[in-house]
């Protein structure tokens, strides 16, 4: 059985980084870890073939060569699943499609004849039998939650590693948590779910004897969802890395808690992690209440995030606008938090309701559903009736995005993260994409872009200053490139 796996197209959004790969020669951020994962499921003796859309066209040889299409996908994906879909249909060749789109949407295509939904490891093997045996059914949904435990690791051998910027593996699914906008408890439910350290040590083995030695995302949403758990990873994570010292760093996802934990910080820069997202949503208390992001109540979080920082670790930031309880000032409360703070990468989004999640079936309830989410909260776009004037919300968060991410503002961001992050754990090496990325810099951000003198003004600031933090803060001034030229577009 020849199976073709399709990943789509990533459209232009805050995390595709579009706008920076041409600093590092790469073609994508991430590679599809849920393809190669479910390719790690399929029979040994099938041929596979992978085809990211990110790194590589589409072509109709593919397509003939392929018994079934598998296509996984996010709800941000769907214009270029369409386009898949109708060349799939021009070829006569049949889709088996899986993943959030999916699960939550899969009635909106019609033109697909076979799903998988839900966590897909169980019922793979039934899907094998049945493609065997020439009676595949139209719906494969998952009665529970799989045990992780038994999760094989990725093929890498069908990604070419050198087109991807970051590689991703994953520990746990779930969260504790119950974030009324948040559609991982609708897919992954509440109890985290972990796999066994040994499992992802391997995992990170297979890649580090691949050649891979950069960044690598553990794509959990919140990797210290069991904490238990995490500091057995994290306390084996270490001692590999004395053991082989492999020069890969990591980043994660955790929740806001992660700063009343000392230890757990500690391990986790000893283990290699240099940055952490978090969702800090909104720094007014009653959106945090509205939203039953109760975690972040009661506590300052910008003391929080500073905690953070001077443990070592870089926070990246989610941020909301559009709550009901936002007021009018909510655009000027979200701007000075997130300067105060040092959070230089903040991915600001108007609150939208993604389906089957509480706050969908709220709205649904009110009558105040408009349309289907595109998946893109940095889309001017609500698919709701909000409280605040549709207008006022839409132009509010066009100018916000736009003044966080001018070259003056977004520099001095960069520089009160500086003043609290202390540089800890291993340090990482400097790649040729690094060195490519730092040379480019020169000519677009220092020559040919508007802000050229505010760049040259941080760059030697923070070289003469902080030496030994110069290289990130040269990553950060690149990245914001990325975020303005996102900004601009809304």
């Amino acid at each position: 059985m020849k199976i073709l796996l399709v990943y789509p197209q990533n459209p232009d959004t805050f995390w595709s980084f579009k706008h920076v790969l041409r600093f590092v020669s790469k073609k994508s951020t991430f590679p599809p870890l849920g393809l190669l994962t479910i390719a790690a499921l399929l029979p040994e003796d099938w041929p596979l073939r992978l085809v990211d859309l990110n790194v590589q066209r589409l072509r109709d040889e593919d397509l003939r060569w392929a018994d079934y299409v598998m296509l996984s996908a996010m709800i941000v994906h769907k214009p270029s699943v369409e386009e898949i879909i109708r060349r799939c249909a021009a070829l006569d060749k049949p889709i088996i499609a899986g993943g959030p789109l999916f699960t939550t949407g899969h009635a909106a295509f019609p033109q697909i004849r076979h799903f998988v939904l839900g966590e897909a490891e169980e019922l793979m093997p039934r899907l094998v039998e049945d493609l065997r045996a020439g009676t595949l059914r139209a719906c494969y949904q998952a009665d529970g939650r799989p045990d992780v435990t038994r999760v094989p690791a990725p093929r890498w051998d069908l990604a070419d590693l050198r087109h991807y910027v970051t590689m991703a593996v994953q520990f746990s699914r779930g969260c504790p948590f119950d974030c009324e906008f948040c559609d991982i408890v609708v897919m992954n439910g509440r109890v985290p779910r972990t796999k066994t350290p040994a499992q992802l040590i391997a995992e990170l083995e297979a890649l580090r004897l691949r050649g891979w030695k950069d960044m690598v995302f553990v794509v959990d949403d919140n990797f210290i969802g069991n904490k238990k758990k995490t500091k057995e990873l994290l306390r084996e994570m270490v001692a590999w890395r004395e053991r082989i010292r492999p020069s890969m760093g990591f980043l994660t996802e955790a929740s806001v808690n992660l700063a009343d934990d000392p230890e757990l910080c500690e391990l986790m820069v000893k283990a290699g992690f240099k940055k952490v997202f978090v969702g800090i949503e909104t720094p007014s208390s009653e959106g945090l209440l509205e939203c039953h992001k109760l975690q972040n109540r009661g506590r300052d979080l910008v003391a929080s995030i500073q905690t953070l920082q001077r443990a070592g670790l870089e926070v990246m930031g989610g941020f909301i606008v559009g709550f009901d309880s936002d007021s009018q000032d909510i655009f000027k409360r979200q701007f000075e938090f997130i300067q105060r703070s040092g959070v230089v990468t903040a991915m600001v989004g108007l609150l939208t309701a993604l389906p089957q999640t509480k706050l969908w079936h709220r709205l649904s309830r009110e009558g105040r559903l408009e349309k289907d989410s595109t998946g893109n909260n940095t889309e001017a776009v609500l698919n709701f009736k909000a409280k605040l004037n549709r207008e006022y919300l839409q132009s509010g968060y066009r100018e916000l995005m736009r003044k966080l991410y001018e070259p003056k503002v977004y520099y001095q961001r960069i520089r009160t993260f500086l003043e609290q992050h202390k540089p800890r754990g291993p340090r990482l090496r400097l790649s040729r994409a690094d060195v490519q990325a730092f040379v480019k810099s020169f000519w677009l951000l220092g020559i040919w872009h508007r802000g050229r003198t505010h760049y040259w003004r941080f760059f030697w600031s923070t070289l003469l200053r902080r030496p030994r933090q110069f290289p990130l803060a040269i990553e950060l001034a690149i990245m914001g490139y990325h975020f303005r030229r996102v900004a601009n577009l809304l």
